[in-house]
């Protein structure tokens, strides 16, 4: 074993830089967040208060309420990106390269932007008075909304940015998924007498089941995540309609300075997570085999 990591030191050192960067900043909170979340952490000194935390965690109702909004946002954006991607991705990928190319680089370029800056701009277009939404509403005779200042429509406002932001890497994966589907397959279909949209459902819908599993998972993850957009949109508020778990962590642990009950709330999010990743696995998990 030690022979054959020496015979690849050189890869090793490559990945080295990478490696300690995730240890520092990934790994070494993930451990120590489990070990706070059994603490009353202190600055100076801690008390062990074992699952305490957990237990205050399951009765408070802020955090049922960012748990609530977080599923409703899920709930819509999760698909909407996956299928998003995947209709774009269906429509763009028999064009010829160059075309294929230009639409690769249009809905990939929002991925590269901060998702700082892409917030502040929907903040401008549901600006209420100014901004570009009601203004289209006016255009219909429409009422224009409070979109971001409305218990009713601040959540929406939210998941109507994310449904609209282009799902980039969804589309570049399917499109990579899609171009190493044989040949072979599409033209016995053709001489099966198979139209394009009965090849697209029977062959390719079926041999992307992996991409898919992944897409679903990253999604997941992404939306249980949420927290640039609602903190710089909408700061939680009205009141709490838009106030989501990872928006309640951060509140606890850096406004009210508690992190051992942040650490144990993060360990819910954390165990809901791998649920439903796993639960999306043992759906959608499929061995895929065709050859050329």
């Amino acid at each position: 074993m030690f022979k054959r990591i020496w015979r690849a030191r050189s890869g090793y050192l490559f990945i080295l830089p990478k490696f300690v960067l995730f240890t520092i900043f990934v790994l070494i909170p993930i451990i120590w967040s489990v070990f706070v979340s059994f603490q009353e952490y202190k600055v100076f000194g801690t008390e062990w208060v074992g699952l305490r935390n957990f237990q205050d965690v399951l009765y408070d109702d802020l955090f049922w309420t960012a748990v609530g909004n977080t599923l409703r946002y899920a709930v819509v954006v999760m698909p909407s990106s996956v299928i998003i991607a995947l209709v774009l991705a269906s429509l763009i990928n028999p064009l010829k390269r160059g075309a294929q190319t230009f639409f690769r680089a249009s809905f990939y370029l929002p991925t590269v932007a901060s998702s700082v800056v892409i917030s502040m701009v929907w903040r401008w277009i549901f600006q209420t008075r100014f901004g570009i939404a009601n203004y289209f509403l006016s255009l219909f005779g429409a009422e224009p909304i409070n979109w971001l200042h409305s218990s009713a429509w601040a959540l929406r406002s939210v998941i109507i940015m994310a449904v609209l932001t282009p799902p980039g890497m969804g589309i570049i994966l399917y499109l990579a998924a899609m171009a190493s589907i044989p040949e072979s397959l599409y033209e016995a279909a053709t001489i099966d007498g198979a139209n394009r949209f009965v090849q697209w459902w029977k062959i390719t819908l079926p041999l992307l089941k992996p991409t898919t599993l992944y897409l679903m998972i990253v999604s997941t993850i992404g939306s249980f995540q949420v927290f640039d957009q609602v903190m710089l949109m909408t700061q939680g508020g009205p009141g709490y309609a838009t106030t989501t778990i990872v928006h309640r962590i951060y509140n606890v642990a850096f406004r009210d300075f508690q992190f051992g009950y942040a650490g144990a709330m993060s360990m819910f999010l954390f165990a809901a997570i791998i649920t439903l990743a796993l639960i999306q696995s043992k759906v959608l998990s499929s061995d895929v085999e065709y050859k050329g």
